[in-house]
């Protein structure tokens, strides 16, 4: 049994400076769901991880970094004959990375209901899905509405992260209804303070509502009650990771049985330590290290 199952596109990063001009680049992996999945395990819990990579050495690469850490791939699928999506991030002062997709007709865009397996998912603890994979087409939207209907259907909460990507989206009206009906079915909802608008139907008392305001700090409304927590200060080398980390942070704690002020710190070290470091990942810390800081 997995304390959580996930599902997304993993992708290669290269990552740079001025790209018409710089002459080295970093060559990383990445991905919304990847970088939690494995904060979760640094963490010491268990994850499975479903998604589709190509048969060359970005999806090689991408295989052997989950493995390392220990993630659950039983469910990871090759496919021949579609690349691995990318990423090209560049670097720019004083402002966040601009990201360039490269992931049209990529394996991980392939992804579709098949490929779900129910029985894992009514197995786990809790369903964690992002608003990135249905921005993808129509597979990968349909694949998970089939994980978030075996997990409603089994009694497993559904933890659901906004996460709005506007270069993704045909239009604004399309994410505002596929995030909207997504959102509403979740017992647990992540969001920036930036997309309240995309899912307010779903801002409803019953449902745990995490808002992230990035230096701002975070709130959870929970139970009725109104929890707050500053965001801790640290050197910002790049923020791309500090969502998926924060999130992580947060379910972590759940799973742990804290209460909201706990989830909300947790969630707040995690992102921390996501943006310290150049990949999203990379700097996350091990629940040895969290707790012994």
């Amino acid at each position: 049994m997995s304390d959580v199952y996930t599902l997304g596109e993993p992708l290669g990063v290269v990552a740079s400076g001025r790209v018409r001009h710089d002459s080295e680049a970093r060559l990383d992996v990445g991905g919304a769901e990847l970088t939690l999945a494995i904060a979760l395990a640094r963490l010491g819990h268990r994850v499975s991880y479903l998604g589709k990579v190509g048969a060359d050495e970005l999806g090689a690469r991408i295989v052997t970094v989950l493995r390392g850490e220990g993630v659950d791939l039983s469910d990871l699928r090759e496919d021949e004959t579609a690349p691995t999506g990318l990423l090209l991030k560049e670097s720019r002062v004083g402002q966040s990375p601009h990201v360039v997709h490269y992931r049209h007709r990529s394996a991980g865009s392939r992804l579709s209901p098949g490929h779900v397996p129910i029985d894992r998912i009514a197995a786990s603890r809790l369903l964690h899905v992002t608003g990135v994979t249905p921005a993808l087409g129509r597979d990968p939207r349909d694949a998970v509405e089939s994980a978030v209907g075996a997990a409603l259907t089994a009694g497993v909460p559904v933890s659901v992260s906004v996460d709005y990507r506007p270069e993704l989206w045909p239009s604004l009206a399309e994410a505002e209804q596929v995030l909207g009906d997504l959102a509403r079915k979740a017992a647990l909802l992540f969001v920036r303070q930036d997309e309240l608008d995309l899912v307010k139907p779903a801002l409803t008392p019953d449902r745990e509502v995490v808002v992230t305001r990035g230096e701002k700090g975070a709130s959870v409304r929970s139970a009725g009650m109104r929890h707050d927590a500053a965001s801790v200060s640290v050197p910002v080398v790049d923020p791309t990771g500090a969502q998926e980390a924060f999130v992580a942070g947060y379910l972590s704690a759940v799973l742990d049985g804290l209460t909201p002020q706990e989830r909300l710190t947790r969630g707040t070290l995690l992102g921390a330590a996501a943006v310290t470091s150049a990949s999203d990942w990379q700097g996350l810390p091990t629940r040895a290290e969290l707790f012994n800081r």
